[in-house]
């Protein structure tokens, strides 16, 4: 529950925002699906740097404002270490197996630079481009097999999570005997009620898989990233085998979360309203707007930017004192009226779309290319094969995941 603001607190109409209210429980539940919570206006309006307690029991901030969640996030006062002990982790399983294992985006430059260079030539919009015809049959061949099996089928198992897992493991070069696995692994790894033994063992048994994979590069390179990232960082000496492991887990884990959660969340949201799945019908070169739309509107990644002051920070006429964590809820800057004209509405003609899903600054999502590629590929490909794509069953059973680090749907249960 969120703790109102008091009509005299400081932050009422007029008045600079100087001081705060009483910490409201953080994370907030959306009400619906398809939107912010919506809390997140009246914080924008009220408190837009406020204090929250996190499940942990922790205090921290969090930044509501579009222009306020842009400065934080290329702020080089603004530290993304997770070591650090003001780390605005969300469950105590992700803070102690963070660091432990160190995934680099939960790092500082120069150590993320480093991990950041050695990542980028995957993922140019030049190499993406190229990807298209792979990506396209990979998603034709899935589709196949879901349609093969016939309805009801659960669209996050037959689609979803299909599409993603083995897009990002063709990339990488794994094999893909078993894409429930890597749900599973990051199911547990993004969960905020998991704890540091489970994160750690889910971690430990796609480190297993990836130690051996690896051991098979060094002696038989292969046209795959993981050949690349043996051959030249590894075996020179560059990365250490722990840090290589790492730097592929967090690729896999985000690059298949995400994309999972936004195909089938745009999926639901387009059953919801035919007039914008005709729309793309009637015109697939709108698809790329659309994605960009999409990726505004549902925010999965809401919550995904923790970091920590290193020194004292103002935002909107508040001061975030040094060690203190603080957060930029990304669907709180995609619904803020101030940069987006009826945010709330979704809009596949929507013009300067400059939306803040992948994050900003320098820890913007290195796959966002990528991420596109498989949203517009995977969504167009369902509207023009599947027109009779239907829910079966009650919309009020579709099962919504809350408590995990990506916003998305556990369950989605379709016919057609």
């Amino acid at each position: 529950m969120t703790t109102p603001v008091s009509p005299t607190a400081p932050g009422a109409p007029d008045e600079p925002v100087t001081g705060a209210t009483a910490p409201r429980d953080f994370p907030i539940r959306r009400g619906c699906p398809f939107a912010a919570p919506a809390e997140y206006a009246a914080m924008r309006t009220d408190d837009p740097v406020a204090r929250v307690t996190l499940p942990t029991k922790r205090e921290a901030w969090v930044v509501t404002r579009y222009d306020d969640v842009r400065e934080l996030l290329s702020d080089p006062r603004v530290s993304a270490d997770i070591r650090r002990p003001g780390f605005p982790a969300l469950g105590e399983g992700e803070q102690e197996a963070g660091a432990r294992f160190r995934p680099f985006i939960r790092t500082d430059a120069p150590e993320h630079t480093r991990y950041r260079r050695m990542l980028l030539p995957a993922f140019t919009v030049r190499r993406v481009r190229a990807m298209r015809p792979a990506v396209q049959a990979q998603v034709d061949e899935i589709l196949d097999g879901m349609l093969d099996t016939g309805g009801p089928v659960d669209f996050v198992t037959a689609y979803a999570n299909a599409v993603s897992t083995s897009v990002i493991c063709e990339l990488l070069g794994i094999p893909p005997h078993n894409l429930e696995f890597f749900r599973d692994v990051t199911r547990i790894s993004g969960s905020r009620n998991s704890t540091a033994e489970q994160v750690s063992e889910a971690l430990g048994g796609l480190f297993g898989l990836l130690a051996e994979l690896i051991a098979e590069r060094r002696e038989e390179p292969r046209d795959d990233l993981i050949s690349k990232l043996v051959t030249d960082h590894l075996v020179p000496g560059n990365v250490t085998m722990d840090q290589l492991l790492s730097t592929l887990g967090i690729t896999i884990n985000a690059g298949r979360e995400t994309t999972t959660s936004m195909i089938a969340l745009s999926t639901l949201l387009l059953l919801e309203r035919p007039e914008l799945r005709e729309e793309l019908r009637r015109d697939p070169s709108l698809m790329p707007a659309a994605v960009d739309e999409l990726l505004r509107v549902l925010s999965v990644a809401d919550s995904i930017p923790l970091r920590v002051a290193a020194e004292d920070i103002e935002l909107s006429g508040r001061t975030v004192p040094a060690d203190d964590g603080v957060i930029a809820l990304l669907a709180g800057a995609n619904h803020d009226p101030e940069q987006f004209d009826d945010p709330e509405r979704v809009d596949f003609h929507r013009t300067d779309n400059h939306h803040v899903a992948f994050g900003y600054g320098v820890h913007q999502c290195i796959g966002q290319h990528l991420a596109r590629l498989e949203l517009e590929v995977a969504l167009e490909t369902l509207v023009r094969r599947v027109p009779t794509l239907r829910l079966a069953g009650d919309r009020d059973r579709v099962a919504v995941k809350h408590d995990s680090a990506t916003f998305g749907l556990e369950e989605l249960m379709v016919t057609w």
